[in-house]
């Protein structure tokens, strides 16, 4: 095994290439190399399209920074969380780097596929992965995990306007578990690698590494807080799951928190009891509910960490929006929904 490769983003290769430089495989699109303490992954958002979806690429920016979504490994059933992907989950906790890849092109005169080297990324420590709906090589529907990407402190990634997610062909919804595992805080792998290329387009501000650790504490208080109360629905013998919703000429993919199917009931939960949390999730279930099935008997509820002031209540009772929150008994005040509608 050789290193002639210098990772700089940017870099068009091969995989045989990056094979023979760092000992990992070349046919599957999460290769580990596990002498190198590396995962190379190779997204090549056309083979989704050839399936009918389009979960790969680029997508709009969050309050965190950039964000590149990766559909993960196996062909036809429901993915796992292991394997390939398991590689995936634990590359923080086990010091793996993990390395980028879009397919561009192919190689002049040869049928071999190019690979356009992104830059190191980190998943996300909050929520790694989404759970999606689509079809399998065998065109039966399933469960995929579709990785949440972030740049590598350190990383200004080489990606191009190309690489962004390509817009749905059609509105769909379709049904999906919720993700309610909450991960542990693992400490993030700085860049040691690769070498950086610094341009005037990218700036290394926008990397996970620049969360908060405060507002970290809050996404992980927002999926403790849903996992509490699928498990209390659960006990009450109540059915739970959520939404994929697509919308006809925009990428990614619309997803509510937590639907109580036996309620027909529609759950968005904040970490934080504030007046700004609040009116968020009041404007996001008007955004979910237009699309749900049966959205004119649908209840929609905020799901809250503690109680809020007397004046969220009123914005929430004129908008007709139900209230949860949790109380210090690790019961939940608001539930089971009041009927009233207009």
């Amino acid at each position: 095994m050789t290193t002639s490769v210098d990772l700089v983003p940017g870099l068009v290769t091969t995989r045989d290439a990056i094979a023979a430089a760092y000992g990992c495989g070349t046919f599957q699109g999460i290769e580990p190399a596990d002498e190198a303490g590396m995962v190379f992954v190779y997204s090549d958002p056309s083979a989704g399209e050839e399936y009918g979806y389009t979960f790969d690429g680029r997508a709009e920016d969050d309050e965190f920074g950039p964000l590149y979504l990766y559909t993960g490994a196996g062909a036809n059933g429901h993915h796992k969380p292991s394997g390939r992907n398991g590689s995936l989950i634990t590359h923080a906790e086990k010091g793996r780097e993990v390395h980028l890849f879009v397919a561009h092109g192919r190689v002049p005169g040869s049928g071999a596929m190019q690979q356009r080297y992104i830059g190191q990324m980190v998943l996300d420590p909050i929520k790694p992965y989404d759970v999606r709906r689509g079809p399998g090589k065998d065109g039966l529907m399933r469960n995929v995990l579709v990785f949440r990407f972030r740049p590598a402190e350190g990383t200004t990634p080489a990606w191009t306007e190309a690489d962004r997610m390509p817009a749905a062909a059609k509105s769909d919804v379709e049904i999906v578990e919720p993700v309610v595992e909450v991960p542990e805080p693992v400490a993030l792998p700085k860049q040691s690698g690769a070498k950086v290329k610094r341009t005037e387009q990218h700036s290394t501000a926008e990397t996970v590494a620049d969360i908060p650790a405060g507002q970290r504490k809050v996404l992980r208080r927002e999926g403790e807080l849903v996992k509490a109360f699928v498990a209390h629905l659960t006990a009450a013998g109540h059915k739970t799951h959520s939404f994929q919703i697509t919308i006809e000429g925009e990428p990614g993919a619309l997803t509510p928190d937590l639907y109580d199917a036996t309620d027909h009931a529609l759950y968005e939960a904040k970490g934080l009891t504030t007046r700004a949390n609040v009116r968020m999730a009041i404007g996001q279930l008007a955004d979910y509910r237009r699309h749900i099935p049966g959205r004119r008997e649908l209840r929609v509820a905020v799901l809250l960490p503690s109680e809020p002031t007397e004046d969220v209540k009123d914005l929430l009772g004129e908008e007709y929006v139900e209230l949860v929150y949790q109380t210090d008994d690790g019961g939940f005040a608001g539930w089971p929904l009041a009927y009233n509608q207009p």
